[in-house]
């Protein structure tokens, strides 16, 4: 028993370890490409949480961002799996190949096979018999569903997850999962993630999934990227090829009219860019592409919504070692920061000595921590460390790494959760990104270790204070009289009169005065009025029907003079029999005359309240209005 925990425990350090220790290796050696497989979604729910296909730019946007040599195929799935983009090394064919056929995404599958179209994406055929390298990022709006009920749909979802999910996990799988709407199964997709070591994103509405692929795509396979100050990046010598990725900031149903300046000033749009510029201009971002790129400042013309990046090729990397999707006090997140040219690890102190590394953790738009890592003689092997192990809330947070030597300058971020023990794991939810953010700073603001607030990030031996926003285990205790261990906190400047409430964590980030009134949204208020309309119409009618079921003799002598008198001239005199015949063939005319016509009646009581079906109105939600 003992021997086995311990061998479990070496296991599990080995694989704690791990992935930081492959990653420098095989940069170094060159690492193998990234395998990204999508699976998408076409059940016919989409029809209501995907009415205008957004999803086929969100495949389109994947398609762009892949690097060159990644092995890349789309699946689509529904009662039944079909293989969209034939999975390939990624370059321009492949890559048009994708855009032509993402036309073809639609809502028209009778169920959700998810089992299905897991196993056949998950092919370990295609990747050479191995799936150590293999990303799949799912995207589905339900739940599986199977044909033959229910009973055999929550059989298959248990065979997934007891026999299926292990099995992938043993060869290396990683899936990254996004729900669509409210109505997916979080619980499904998310342990989908977890056990896999994968992210899962839940995306509120059809106009975050660029948002939410985007995100998925960079938990997968991460890029280096240009830091966006303002408007501006710079590019260096080194950059081979940058793609800036930039959300409108509007709505996904409109195309942006963004310009792009290089230096000099030269001003290019999607319409009037250059052979060396690939631009695609979708609704929601424009993806941009420039191949040998001029060195300088560049200028994005235009507002940049959240999320908005610039991604580089070039032979002088920032690697950082792989953030895992969530950590705790008894997992701290462990970072590592290196520098690489030609996969050459650089430890000399002339470069470093330059560079500045600036480790910050942000959770929301308005809390966020710093803390400069290269402070001090350089690392005598080109690694700068930091371990973070406890903040004052659980929650998702995004890492943000920034290097800057001046001339040259690298970015990255990541997404993780801070677990608290006993506590539901947090949801990454993403929003539509309308709201621009990287045009707006945060103010940097100095804080000792007396003035510690939700923002900082204090040293982790540190005397413990009131809601301490990140503690480190890397650095001694600092003293609050100590200048240079103070920490920089960036947080937004408060409002001259009506400071900013900071926004709750998981909570939706609501801008006021639009769309809603009284604090209501528009669109209820204009439901419960059009409800009056309607129930008011009603009774209004019934009332009337019924005052003329009441008085139905008024309008009898209308009717009466619309119908003729039989002329009895038109009989013709026969014998009796004849006479009997006739009367027999021509029937009086007023046997069919009711006092009362029947036909009138029967239209009276067709319409009437009665008959009418209300009940689909007894669970209509009680007017606030009248309680109040």
């Amino acid at each position: 028993m003992i021997r086995n925990r311990i061998t479990r425990l070496f296991a599990v350090v080995f694989l704690v370890l791990m992935p930081w220790q492959v990653s420098a290796a095989e940069t170094a050696a060159g690492s193998p490409p990234i395998d990204v497989r999508l699976v998408v979604d076409i059940s016919g729910s989409m029809k209501e949480t995907d009415p205008d296909n957004l999803r086929r730019p969100a495949v389109r946007l994947l398609a762009g961002l892949l690097p060159d040599g990644a092995g890349a195929g789309v699946w689509t799935f529904g009662q039944y799996v079909n293989m969209l983009v034939p999975h390939d090394s990624v370059d321009q064919a492949w890559r048009g190949t994708a855009v032509e056929r993402s036309k073809q995404i639609n809502s028209v599958a009778l169920h959700t096979n998810l089992g299905l179209a897991i196993e056949k994406a998950s092919n370990d055929w295609l990747s050479g018999g191995t799936l150590e390298h293999t990303h799949l990022i799912l995207l589905s709006d339900g739940k599986v569903d199977i044909p033959n009920g229910e009973a055999a749909s929550r059989v298959e979802e248990k065979r997934i997850l007891q026999s299926m999910l292990p099995e992938l996990k043993a060869k290396g799988l990683t899936v990254h999962t996004v729900g669509l709407s409210e109505f997916a199964d979080v619980s499904f997709l998310r342990t989908l993630a977890d056990e896999t070591g994968g992210t899962f994103r839940l995306a509120r509405s059809a106009e975050a999934l660029n948002l939410a692929f985007a995100d998925a795509l960079n938990a997968a396979a991460p890029q280096s990227q240009l830091p966006i100050e303002g408007n501006q990046f710079s590019v260096d010598e080194g950059v081979e090829e940058f793609t800036a990725l930039i959300f409108t900031g509007g709505p996904s149903s409109e195309q942006s009219q963004l310009r792009l300046a290089q230096p000099g000033g030269e001003l290019f749009t999607v319409s009037e860019a250059p052979d060396s510029v690939r631009w695609l201009a979708e609704p929601g971002y424009d993806l941009i592409t420039v191949t040998d790129p001029q060195a300088g400042n560049w200028e994005i013309d235009g507002d940049l919504g959240q999320g908005s990046r610039v991604t580089v090729v070039s032979n002088l990397r920032m690697v950082v070692s792989p953030i895992p999707s969530q950590f705790s006090t008894d997992e701290p997140l462990e970072i590592e920061v290196a520098f690489y040219e030609d996969n050459e690890p650089l430890k000399d102190p002339g470069f470093l000595d330059v560079m500045e590394v600036t480790l910050s953790l942000s959770s929301g738009s308005e809390r966020k921590g710093s803390k400069v890592l290269s402070d001090g003689a350089p690392p005598e092997d080109g690694v700068y460390r930091e371990s973070l192990k406890q903040l004052s809330k659980s929650g998702v947070y995004r890492v943000e790494v920034v290097a800057d030597g001046g001339t040259f300058a690298r970015k990255f971020s990541a997404e993780t959760s801070f677990v608290v023990p006993g506590e539901e794991p947090p949801v990454a939810v993403v929003s539509e990104p309308l709201v621009p953010d990287l045009s707006q700073p945060l103010e940097p603001l100095a804080l000792n270790g007396e003035q510690m607030a939700d923002a900082t990030i204090p040293d982790n031996d540190a005397a413990p204070e009131p809601e301490p926003e990140l503690t480190t285990e890397s650095e001694p205790a600092a003293e609050p009289a100590v200048q240079n261990e103070a920490v920089v906190v960036s947080e937004p400047l408060p409002e001259p009169v009506e400071p900013k409430t900071p926004v709750a964590e998981g909570q939706p980030i609501h801008e006021p005065g639009k769309g809603t009134l009284w604090g209501i949204p528009v669109w209820v208020l204009g439901a419960i009025a059009a409800l009056i309309v309607i129930i008011v119409g009603f009774v209004i009618f019934a009332v009337r029907r019924k005052q003329e079921k009441d008085e139905p003799e008024e309008t009898l002598p209308v009717l009466e003079e619309t119908v003729p008198e039989p002329e009895p001239e038109e009989v013709p005199e026969l014998v009796p029999e004849a006479e009997i015949e006739a009367e027999e063939q021509i029937p009086e005319v007023t046997e069919t005359i009711d006092p009362e016509p029947k036909l009138y009646k029967d239209e009276l009581e067709e319409f009437g309240l009665e008959d009418f079906d209300l009940s689909e109105f007894d669970d209509l939600p009680e007017d606030k209005t009248k309680k109040d």
